[in-house]
């Protein structure tokens, strides 16, 4: 069966652009800089860029365009034995996608709710016991399916699976080309009008100011590598299914490039968004800043709200950074999914029709547990232990492999034989070195935390079930299915 192609250059990279850039750059790169030095932060996250993420980037394109194959199929190409990582990988990819679309479900209800604010004045309570409806359940107690989350949840899996469903140049391409020029022009928008309002200055001023005491703190280094690889959707199976489609005659390295400068670049440009909001929300309450700022879920769904109540014209700002916060969820929600799609399409020689309804009808279901009661903490949870844990070793044991067991030169030969400018010994010394080093201190010091002082306060044995044991879980998977494939 032919391997299905990108339409063009323009497409791939809108595509790939539209992975990467998700919710988390919108709410978690401008907080990681805000508590890490402010401006200083910039310093670490560029040296991260350039020896972390472009090497990263440049790697897995180059992968995807030398085998044409999904992630474990990629990898079973390298070597047989090396099949079980792709299977991590894509597993990896299948939790994230259950999960993110219960956030992208949250901001779909809140766009509606935006042409109002019928959100009310007291938007934390709102979110968390009216919304979310809380209560006393906790991740194994989630309690009953709430609707008003499922029907927002199963709107945006239609979405996906349309996607999906039409395949590579008419389903994923022509989203990515009206998503992401979309996106652009409404956060751009945005941003003209709120960095007139008055204390947004602040903010920015917040945002920016540059604490250089920060730079010696290795926390600070070990936070700026850990949002590069969390951003870029590199180390689980996404940029190897994209790349697989490129044409023979792609220019790798420049697409790399190109991914990674703009993804980092609209993470900068989020980080402003927020801040000039924050700012005015703090000149307008009279506090300061550092009291209206909170990370993740609660900046996107509690402060903002909040500060769209003291906007001018609240009914067109409010609704147009909810439709962005949309867009930029759901296109990274079609990159997930359709990682998973590719490899159950290469694996079981499955038409895409199928796969695609397979994928999306099962996860469609898993789902429903973030739509209860108990959704929030359940995301919390298993959100932390995959982005934490499971993706870091994913994209460690993936340099480790491709640095020290295959030959990396390989891959450098093959990108610079197809592109225009090519990458010189920096890219292997980078992969080989000072990438695996810092993932091997943020990954150990994750663990010993986590193993020591336990995450959020959940019970022990949530943690074991939900946390190690899914990760367990994944792996002994990935294992069997990579023996299976052996004996075949």
């Amino acid at each position: 069966m032919k391997r299905e192609q990108w339409g063009s250059r323009a497409g791939f990279i809108l595509a790939a652009v539209g992975s990467a850039i998700g919710l988390g750059n919108i709410w978690r790169f401008p907080y990681m800089a805000y508590e890490n030095g402010g401006g200083a932060f910039f310093i670490p996250y560029l040296f991260a860029m350039i020896t972390a993420g472009i090497p990263f980037m440049i790697m897995e394109f180059g992968m995807g365009h030398k085998y044409r194959g999904s992630a474990p199929r990629t990898f079973a190409k390298l070597n047989q034995k090396y099949e079980w990582l792709g299977w991590f990988q894509v597993m990896i990819a299948a939790v994230i996608a259950v999960y993110y679309v219960a956030v992208i479900g949250w901001a779909i209800s809140y766009f509606s709710m935006s042409f109002s604010q019928s959100w009310g004045q007291d938007t934390n309570a709102y979110f968390f016991s009216e919304y979310l409806q809380l209560g006393d359940n906790s991740p194994s107690k989630l309690g009953s399916i709430q609707w008003h989350i499922a029907i927002p949840m199963l709107l945006a899996w239609a979405i996906t699976f349309a996607a999906i469903f039409g395949g590579v140049k008419s389903g994923i391409e022509r989203a990515s080309k009206i998503m992401m020029p979309l996106l652009f022009i409404m956060v751009i928008a945005l941003i003209g009008r709120m960095v007139f309002l008055p204390g947004a200055l602040d903010g920015l001023n917040y945002l920016f100011q540059p604490d250089f005491s920060k730079i010696t703190d290795p926390k600070v280094w070990s936070a700026a590598y850990g949002q590069i690889f969390f951003t870029l959707s590199v180390g689980f199976a996404i940029m190897l299914a994209y790349s697989s489609y490129l044409p023979e005659k792609s220019d790798v390295n420049n697409n790399a490039f190109m991914t990674v400068l703009i993804n980092c670049g609209f993470s900068i440009i989020a980080g402003i968004l927020i801040f000039s909001v924050l700012g005015y929300m703090a000149q307008e309450q009279g506090k300061p800043l550092t009291e209206v700022v909170s990370a993740g879920v609660g900046l996107a769904f509690v402060t903002i709200p909040a500060a769209i109540n003291l906007l001018p014209i609240p009914y067109i700002l409010g609704p147009l950074f909810f439709l962005a916060l949309v867009v930029a969820g759901l296109s990274s929600h079609i990159s997930i999914i359709e990682a998973v799609t590719s490899a159950f399409i290469d694996k079981l020689n499955w038409s895409r029709r199928k796969a695609a309804s397979v994928v999306c009808g099962s996860g469609l279901i898993i789902s429903m547990a973030f739509a209860t009661n108990g959704g929030l903490l359940l995301l919390d949870l298993v959100d932390y232990f995959i982005n934490n844990i499971a993706l870091l070793a994913s994209c460690l044991i993936e340099l480790l492999i491709m640095g020290w067991l295959v030959k990396l030169a390989d891959i450098r030969s093959h990108v610079n034989a197809v592109s225009e400018f090519t990458v010189g010994k920096w890219f292997e010394i980078c992969l080989r070195f000072v990438s695996p080093a810092f993932l091997v201190v943020i990954l150990g010091t994750n663990i010993i935390n986590t193993l020591t002082d336990g995450y959020g306060g959940y019970a022990q044995s949530d943690l074991l079930l939900l946390g190690w044991g899914l990760i367990a879980a994944m792996l002994v998977v990935g294992i069997i299915i990579n023996k299976s494939s052996k004996e075949a």
